[in-house]
C-alpha cells in the first residue's frame, strides 16, 4: 500500500510542472501580450487547455495502472450504491408462565440498494432485503424495483414498478424516526397492522414548499402478499408544510418542520374476496433540533376483517445534548373484527439513543405490549439493544 501511495505522489509531482505562459493586458485597448510594457497589467500565469486535458488523461491512465485493472461498467453515467442494516439483540419476557422467555440476536433489516442515474433526477432503483422463511433460512426478498421519472407533471414525479406506498416512507422520515426498533403505528403487529410499505403499482409524488403529496394505484396486499381478484388499491397522502420546506431534504437534529397530513386507502373493484377496504388517517408532527413530537389517529374498515379497528398513537423524542436522544411512543388500537369480540392493543416504547457518527447509531429500549383478548394472555415485554448502520 505504501508503494502505491509513493508512486502516485511521484506521478502527481512530475505532472505539476506543466508549461505556463504569463499574460499581460493593455488597459486602454484590452489587447493581450506575453511581455510587460507601458499600460500593461499582469493577468497571471496560464496553461494551455490542450495541455491540461492531455496531462489529466495521462494521470488517470497511470493511476489506473497503479491501483489495478478492476472496473465497474454501466450503461448509465452514475451508479449510487448504499446499504442499511438493523442489527440487534432482543430478550422477550412473557407474562404467561406457560410461555418460555426468548433470548436471540437479530438482523432485522439488511437493505442493499442500487440507483442507476442517466441524468441528475431520473433513475432506476432496486432494493433487496433479507427475510427469514418458515424453515429458518435467510433469503433475499425484493423490496423496491421501480423507474422514477421527474416532472412528468408540474412539480410531480412518478415511480412505476414495485414502489413506495404513500404513507409509511413519509412517516419514517418525518414522524417516527426509529424503524430499527419498531415499525410505524399503521404497520406493526403491536398496533394497527393494516398496511406495509411497498407494493407493485404506480405512485405520483408532488413536492412544493407548502404542500406535498403521493397518490396512486397499488396491489392491495403489498410486496409480500399474493395478488388475487381484479381490485387495485387507491392510496394517497396530502401534507401541509406550515414552515414552507416541503420540497427540501431535512435533518431532525438541525432543521425545523411543522406538518399536517391526511392519508388513506380505498379499494377499487374486488380483491381477496372483498369489495371494501378503506383506511383514513390524520397525522401532525413538530420537530426542532431540541425535540420532536407527533400525534396520529387512524381508522381501518375491511368488511369486518381481522385487523379492522380504530386508534391513536403519540410519540416524542428529546435531544438534551449532542448525539444523545430520549424517545418514547404509545399506541392504542381498538380491534373490531366481525368474527370475534372486540379487544384493545396497547403498546409502549421507551428508550435512549446515541449517535456514534453519521453511519452508526446505538439504541437501547423496552417495548411493553398488552391486549385484552378473552381467554388469552399475550402480554409481554421486549428488551432490545440495536445498532443502525448506514453506508
Amino acid at each position: 500500500m505504501k508503494k502505491i501511495a509513493l508512486s502516485l505522489a511521484a506521478l502527481l509531482a512530475t505532472n505539476m510542472f506543466a508549461t505556463t505562459v504569463v499574460l499581460y493586458q493593455d488597459t486602454n485597448t484590452g489587447a493581450l501580450y506575453t511581455k510587460p510594457g507601458p499600460n500593461r497589467v499582469k493577468l497571471g500565469e496560464f496553461i494551455s487547455k490542450d495541455e491540461v486535458v492531455t496531462t489529466t488523461k495521462d494521470i488517470q491512465k497511470k493511476m489506473s495502472k497503479e491501483l489495478g485493472s478492476t472496473r465497474i461498467f454501466s450503461k448509465v453515467p452514475k451508479l449510487k450504491i448504499n446499504g442499511t442494516h438493523y442489527l440487534g439483540y432482543r430478550y422477550t419476557h412473557y407474562d404467561d408462565q406457560a410461555k418460555s422467555d426468548v433470548s436471540r440476536f437479530e438482523t432485522r433489516r439488511n437493505y442493499f440498494q442500487v440507483k442507476a442515474y442517466w441524468n441528475d433526477k431520473d433513475y432506476a432503483r432496486v432494493t433487496m432485503d433479507t427475510h427469514q422463511n418458515a424453515s429458518g433460512d435467510w433469503v433475499y426478498r425484493l423490496k423496491y424495483a421501480y423507474l422514477y421519472l421527474s416532472n412528468v407533471l408540474p412539480y410531480t414525479g412518478v415511480e412505476f414498478g414495485q414502489v413506495h406506498r404513500p404513507w409509511i416512507d413519509y412517516a419514517e422520515h418525518h414522524g417516527w424516526l426509529y424503524r430499527s426498533i419498531s415499525e410505524t403505528f399503521v404497520e406493526t403487529h403491536n398496533a394497527a397492522h393494516v398496511i406495509n410499505s411497498a407494493a407493485p403499482g404506480v405512485n405520483f409524488k408532488t413536492k412544493r414548499p407548502y404542500f406535498s403529496s403521493e397518490m396512486g394505484l397499488f396491489n392491495n396486499g403489498g410486496y409480500h402478499s399474493k395478488k388475487s381478484g381484479s381490485g387495485q388499491s387507491f392510496e394517497w397522502r396530502l401534507t401541509y408544510h406550515a414552515l414552507g420546506n416541503g420540497n427540501k431534504h431535512l435533518h431532525a437534529t438541525s432543521d425545523e418542520w411543522l406538518n399536517l397530513s391526511f392519508y388513506g386507502r380505498l379499494l377499487t373493484g374486488t380483491d381477496n374476496g372483498t369489495n371494501k377496504d378503506t383506511m383514513t388517517g390524520l397525522h401532525a408532527v413538530y420537530n426542532q433540533p431540541l425535540f420532536l413530537i407527533a400525534g396520529h389517529w387512524m381508522r381501518d374498515d375491511n368488511n369486518g376483517g381481522p385487523h379492522d379497528g380504530h386508534g391513536w398513537s403519540l410519540n416524542g423524542e428529546v435531544r438534551p445534548i449532542p448525539q444523545w436522544s430520549l424517545l418514547a411512543r404509545y399506541d392504542h388500537w381498538k380491534v373490531t373484527p366481525a368474527a370475534a369480540s372486540d379487544y384493545t392493543k396497547k403498546n409502549l416504547i421507551a428508550g435512549v439513543a446515541y449517535t456514534y457518527n453519521k453511519n452508526v447509531k446505538f439504541i437501547a429500549n423496552i417495548d411493553k405490549y398488552s391486549d385484552d383478548i378473552p381467554n388469552k394472555n399475550n402480554d409481554k415485554i421486549d428488551y432490545l439493544l440495536t445498532t443502525e448502520v448506514h453506508w
